[in-house]
């Protein structure tokens, strides 16, 4: 019985236990290998194993895969032993027993950057199908045949970010990241892009979010650096107090700062820790949202069972999972087996039902299985006002509202 004190970990554990209370003798046996405890984000955690649940039940509802076998789930936490020899051992333990011991037929659920390659390293080793559905740059660019994203990478990010930014004649950027693999290829993407498609020039500072939690010094130095443009590439735990200390040095709110995560969507969160300091706030995002009428029927299956079991709107973390399921589902379905081999080509070989229409994973010049959605620019223009009502500012055939500068405010 789940209780008002359980952690992250247990309400996961609880979710597989239901999946797999359904599953049958003979099931779909897919892993997820996951952070359900620090040094990782067990909140992301939870939020894949969610996802990954309704994914299940979408699929037993739709009368299970190859004559009506069910889905179970083998979960691992990522972390289990990160603090005691590191999350890269931690992660690949955990990914060998999935691979080896547990037999199954494909695996999800990498959120933390920095096990995402070690991860990947052993289910390639072992031919185990991998959906990656964080922002790792490198991981699809290595053209690996077992390697799947239906997400955005940070690279994917960029473009959209800048190309607004230049369209405005921003020129002189301020970038503050963390010093982790996220913050690391945020800066370096961002200089990149900026230096050679627009002669963007950047004060960029990297600080570790397990050291200091004081970025005055710092936000001083892009005060009187003057940029057109503040770029808050912090982790998500500390993307408040940048957001906070920047107000309190007066670089916040008169420069217009954009953030490199999709944190702001958890409105509730944003606007409790980040207060009117927050109004303003630029956000690279999906079309993802309650009101978007591109929702498939697949999509709107997922957000209506998810608010009736978890009481709000789902995250695209619960979404990218859900979809993953429910993708490995369709190939072992049509696979000539449910042996690794044959759903990996079932998998290249076929078209699959999503929330936002049709996806399949083609082998592209720069990266293999990549199928990432199309990309917005939000913005929120008054305080409190929710991720569903922000304003979506560019592209321009898309936007439904203008751009609002601090100025306007």
């Amino acid at each position: 019985m789940i209780t008002v004190q359980a952690t992250h970990e247990d309400r996961a554990r609880a979710d597989v236990e239901e999946v797999n209370k359904y599953s049958g003798d003979n099931p779909i046996r897919i892993g997820i290998i996951t952070p359900l405890t620090e040094p990782g984000d067990p909140v992301a955690g939870e939020l894949v194993v969610r996802g990954a649940r309704l994914g299940a039940e979408y699929v037993r509802e739709h009368g299970g895969v190859r004559g009506g076998r069910q889905v179970a789930f083998v979960l691992y936490n990522d972390q289990f032993t990160a603090a005691e020899e590191g999350m890269a051992r931690s992660s690949a333990a955990q990914m060998t027993k999935l691979a080896l011991v547990d037999g199954v037929v494909a695996a999800l659920g990498q959120w933390m950057l920095r096990t995402t390659p070690w991860v990947v390293d052993v289910a390639s080793r072992y031919d185990v199908p991998i959906f990656v559905e964080n922002g790792h740059n490198d991981i699809t660019a290595q053209k690996r045949r077992n390697v799947f994203r239906s997400y955005f990478n940070i690279a994917d990010r960029i473009p959209v970010m800048l190309d607004f930014a230049a369209e405005r004649r921003m020129q002189n950027i301020g970038v503050l990241c963390s010093d982790t693999v996220f913050g690391q290829m945020i800066g370096d993407n961002l200089q990149s892009y900026g230096r050679s498609h627009h002669d963007m020039d950047f004060l960029r500072f990297d600080v570790s979010p397990a050291g200091t939690k004081d970025f005055t010094e710092q936000l001083r130095a892009i005060k009187d650096y003057q940029p057109d443009l503040f770029i808050n590439g912090s982790v998500i735990a500390t993307t408040h107090l940048v957001i906070k200390q920047a107000a309190e040095v007066g670089l916040l709110p008169d420069t217009p700062m954009m953030v490199s995560s999709v944190y702001p969507q958890r409105s509730s969160d944003f606007w409790r820790l980040s207060g009117t300091t927050g109004v303003g706030t630029i956000w690279p995002a999906t079309r993802y949202r309650p009101s978007w009428n591109g929702i498939t029927k697949i999509g709107r299956w997922f957000v209506d069972e998810y608010v009736k079991r978890y009481g709000s709107f789902p995250p695209d973390t619960a979404l990218t999972h859900f979809t993953d399921v429910t993708i490995i589902a369709a190939a072992v379905d049509a696979a000539r087996s449910d042996s690794r081999e044959d759903v990996l080509d079932a998998l290249e070989a076929m078209q699959f039902d999503t929330w936002r229409g049709p996806v399949s994973f083609d082998r592209g010049p720069a990266h293999w299985h990549h199928a990432a959605p199309e990309l917005t620019l939000l913005q929120y223009q008054h305080f409190e006002q929710n991720f569903d009502d922000s304003a979506i500012i560019y592209p321009p055939h898309l936007a439904t509202a203008e751009y609002q500068p601090p100025s306007a405010r």
